[in-house]
């Protein structure tokens, strides 16, 4: 195969091996040119939740494509659309125990929907007349790609060519497992400095930072420091929606609501690109005027794709309607047993699971993000036929739903190889 012209995310094309052609997708597998089944152990970049190609998902898409593919939905809208804020709405309260997430906005990625939680946090204050304009984040913290979402995630190889066009974002300590005092401690002294907008926060786990997790007791208390002095709280499920942690949405654990909800991956089932941002009453009423300034001046050309929207309506109905949760529960005891034999192997460190996500850290001497480890580890996972994609010298492991335990078996002996191949020659 020659070099494409094609430009890959995430990707150093000068040294990285050729991309792996894909042609089809069932269940947890992929499937490459030449008939080579590839499990796909991350969801395919965290997107994935019952599976590939999802019978319901997919007819949804295609009944839909036979009647409405796209129309503009500024003074338009329709039935998927409608459908779908709906089922969302009802969702939340199931989970949340609360109607107060009473607006969906459409957008297309992770990244645009934690912008539009940024710029409705924003035009909240100052539509109600006190224009707080300072965000507070994690440190370690990944939001997004977009210029906003950059300034709210931790400064570092992801944004560093592009500081000059961030704006500063307060950062708390991460709140690591008995030092958690320093991380309410630091809220308190910001929150009392200068009026708060926003505290951004990704619920329970910190996802491209390197599966950091913290306590849901930790996201409670962050969650009543904040609403003590009338800060907004932005909680970016992007990742941790749709029961990666455990639950339907993480904030679920803590017993709290945020003021806005950001999901996307896990909206359509991982089939196409859509995103939400849900708001209470009061968010969207700061907005709702005579006024033509307070607009909610943000869209996109394709917000609220038909086929996309028909596409998560479908997700949700499984949602409502089947036992999703009981079958995350029993993937992720198949995923605790499998992790347990990695705890006394002295070649992983920092053995965690939160939900269906596992990960552990290699001890290596260039660990981060750019440690030489990743790549390699990389190769040889997809060598043989699994789907890993390190963060750095961590290693994890995201499952679609439909995982079974001999998929694991697979998986996790890869890894274990994987790490005996790699440091056999370091």
């Amino acid at each position: 195969m020659s070099r494409s012209t094609v430009w890959h995310p995430f990707t150093q094309h000068a040294i990285a091996p050729l991309p792996v052609p894909i042609v089809a997708a069932e269940g947890a597998y992929l499937t490459a040119a030449g008939g080579r089944r590839i499990y796909d152990g991350i969801s395919s970049w965290w997107v994935v939740t019952h599976g590939h190609r999802h019978p319901r998902i997919i007819d949804a898409m295609k009944r839909q494509a036979d009647h409405l593919d796209q129309v503009i939905f500024a003074g338009f809208t329709h039935a998927p659309a409608e459908e779908t804020a709906e089922k969302l709405v009802h969702l939340t309260a199931r989970s949340f125990g609360n109607t107060e997430l009473a607006h969906v906005f459409y957008s297309d990625s992770g990244s645009t929907a934690v912008e539009v939680g940024l710029k409705m946090a924003l035009g909240y204050w100052r539509n109600v007349g006190e224009p707080r304009t300072r965000i507070i984040a994690l440190e370690h913290a990944y939001h997004g790609d977009t210029i906003g979402t950059m300034s709210a995630g931790a400064r570092g190889i992801f944004n560093a060519p592009y500081e000059p066009l961030l704006f500063d974002v307060a950062r708390l300590p991460f709140p690591q497992s008995g030092r958690e005092d320093e991380t309410f401690t630091a809220l308190e002294d910001l929150l009392r400095q200068t009026p708060t907008a926003a505290i951004i926060l990704e619920p329970l786990v910190l996802g491209a930072g390197g599966m950091l997790i913290y306590s849901p007791a930790v996201l409670r208390r962050l969650s009543e420091i904040g609403r003590s002095h009338g800060a907004l709280l932005i909680a970016d499920e992007v990742m941790t929606g749709f029961g990666r942690t455990g639950t339907i949405f993480a904030c679920e654990q803590a017993c709290i609501t945020p003021d806005i909800l950001c999901v996307a991956k896990g909206l359509t089932g991982g089939s196409v690109p859509l995103a939400a941002t849900l708001s209470t009453r009061a968010i969207f009423d700061a907005h709702y005027s005579t006024d033509r300034t307070k607009t909610f001046f943000h869209s996109s050309s394709y917000t609220a794709n038909p086929i996309a929207c028909a596409a998560a309506s479908a997700n949700l109905d499984i949602w409502l309607n089947e036992p999703v949760v009981e079958r995350i529960a029993a993937l992720a005891e198949l995923q605790l047993t499998r992790l347990a034999a990695l705890v006394n192997d002295d070649r992983f460190t920092n053995c965690r699971q939160i939900g269906t996500i596992t990960a552990v850290d290699l001890t290596v001497n260039d660990a981060g993000y750019l440690a030489d480890v990743g790549p390699r580890l990389y190769q040889h996972a997809i060598t043989n036929d699994v789907l890993l994609r390190p963060l750095g010298n961590t290693l994890y492991v995201m499952p679609p739903y439909c995982t079974t335990a001999a998929d694991l078996d697979r998986v996790y002996a890869v890894m274990q190889n994987a790490v005996q191949a790699v440091t056999s020659r370091m």
